[in-house]
């Protein structure tokens, strides 16, 4: 049986000094990362720079200039005050979900550090401009940005640390039933 997140929250040690500055120092470059390139895209492909589309990689990838007022797939367009409170909150739960997972693992750390930079990168957008500036562009996907793929990865990471550490712990579950 597995433990309720948590049990496991407070069982788990605190984060190291280290932890924290590896989650704090990914967090940053994320964040640095995805407002520089939100950057150059709005100066050279936004409002008054020419605009359009640039063909990055022919009928597979373009980057083009978008305002999204909504959230992932255009979810909740005009609604950015209680879309940058959503985020803000989803940071903080994440820094507060830290002690459990990223304590333990420099994967978790870097999860959670992905995690907060990207959700950060776009509440940035989001108070400075009014919209979250996308503009990664395929042809299977809605239009995004750095910030949405650092939140993705981020969390599939931290899907593959939580799963490998369930079946650790039911790895040992079992030894110990084994034995006594």
């Amino acid at each position: 049986m597995t433990e309720p997140l948590a049990q496991r929250a407070r069982s788990t040690a605190q984060p190291t000094w280290r932890a924290i500055a590896l989650v704090s120092l990914i967090a940053a470059m994320v964040l640095v990362v995805d407002q520089i390139s939100k950057t150059l895209v709005m100066v050279t492909l936004g409002p008054g720079a020419g605009g359009g589309a640039f063909e990055v990689v022919p009928g597979v990838l373009w980057l083009l200039y978008v305002e999204n007022t909504g959230a992932a797939f255009g979810l909740f367009q005009g609604r950015n005050p209680l879309l940058a409170l959503v985020a803000l909150v989803i940071v903080l739960l994440l820094a507060i979900w830290f002690r459990a997972v990223a304590a333990a693992t420099p994967w978790g750390a870097l999860a959670l550090g992905l995690q907060i930079g990207g959700a950060l990168g776009n509440v940035v957008d989001r108070l400075r401009h009014g919209f979250v500036i996308d503009f990664i562009d395929v042809p299977f996907w809605p239009t995004f940005n750095l910030a949405d793929s650092a939140i993705t990865i981020g969390v599939a990471i931290l899907l593959v640390v939580l799963l490998r550490s369930d079946a650790q712990r039911a790895s040992q579950g079992e030894r110990q039933d084994r034995r006594g």
